[in-house]
């Protein structure tokens, strides 16, 4: 009878203290693992995981922590460009945060290669780079935990955006300065400064009315086509599809756009404006014919202005002669 209470006893003891001990080791794997996660930040912005680190870091409970990870394949082999251009923004978000004074360890970047962790693209049943996937402190990824990346675009803003929606993470990118705006500004002066000291005894082009016109059209033509929004965010000239190799030169989103989207743009309207331009010539002239033509110019440039509105904003309601 002594024996069995002892062995009640006993039994009582162990299963009291087992969730307590199973508790405490939880708590020290994830000190250990926030610790190394901190200590590899540290190093540098983006953790460069393989398919051990993915599984242990990631994967595997306990976790209170978000990791953002860019699966990409940026050996030359593998020729890949659009995943060099979508690395350095991905960088810069890594660099933003881990600089940041509102830095802490709620959420992690990291990236996985696939020459170096072909098992987790296996493991996840991916076959195209780049990817942006966010693994949340919480419970297995969501289909809003899977960035969009033909509809987005991977500037480091964009990213930044779909970040803050999925960790509540705030994150201000800061980008390098870029002194080719300035550069080029200041050669244009020194070219007028020096066509104005060469005719220095003449200048009478300086009141030329056609000239001071001709200078703002081009300015105006430059602040719509989005040469500043692309001075200020930086996007690569165009898009090429790592799986179908088709070179995009619109962006699919009303909120991006690249560097040949402004270039054309910029060429459609001025082209319109041309257009615009001979029409009122003609109409002050008997020329019926070039009449026709500028009308037939304005309208031909104007739809592909609205095709590419459509493209870009699919709930936009007008298109002329193209949809």
């Amino acid at each position: 009878m002594f024996g069995n209470i002892l062995l009640l006893l006993f039994l009582f003891i162990n299963i009291y203290n087992d969730p307590a001990d199973a508790q405490k080791k939880k708590e020290t794997l994830l000190s250990e693992k926030l610790t190394q996660m901190m200590e590899w930040t540290s190093k540098r912005s983006v953790i460069r995981m393989n398919g051990d680190k993915f599984r242990r870091f990631v994967k595997a409970p306990p976790r209170n922590y978000s990791v953002v990870i860019m699966f990409t394949a940026l050996q030359p082999q593998r020729q890949c460009g659009v995943c060099k251009q979508a690395d350095e923004e991905f960088q810069m978000l890594a660099n933003s945060w881990r600089y940041s004074s509102a830095f802490t360890n709620k959420v992690f970047f990291a990236c996985v290669d696939f020459d170096e962790g072909s098992d987790v693209f296996q493991m996840l049943g991916m076959n195209s780079a780049p990817t942006f996937l966010h693994f949340p402190s919480k419970g297995k990824p969501r289909k809003s935990d899977t960035y969009e990346l033909q509809v987005r675009g991977f500037a480091a803003e964009q990213l930044a955006r779909w970040v803050a929606d999925r960790t509540d993470v705030q994150i201000r990118v800061i980008r390098p300065p870029n002194y080719a705006g300035p550069l080029l500004l200041g050669f244009l002066l020194a070219v007028i400064g020096g066509l104005a000291y060469l005719r220095r005894h003449n200048l009478e082009f300086l009141f030329n009315k056609n000239v001071w016109a001709f200078s703002a059209l081009c300015f105006v033509l430059i602040m719509t086509s989005g040469q500043m929004w692309n001075h200020i965010r930086g996007p690569p000239y165009a898009h090429k599809n790592p799986s179908t190799g088709q070179v995009s030169y619109i962006h699919g989103s009303s909120q991006a756009q690249f560097v040949a989207e402004t270039h054309i743009i910029l060429l459609f309207n001025a082209a319109v404006t041309m257009g615009m331009v001979l029409l009122c010539e003609a109409a002050t002239s008997d020329m019926d014919i070039g009449k026709r033509k500028s009308i037939g110019l304005v309208m031909l440039f104007f739809s592909w202005l609205l095709s590419i509105f459509r493209a870009k904003y699919h709930g936009y309601p007008y298109s002329f002669l193209m949809t």
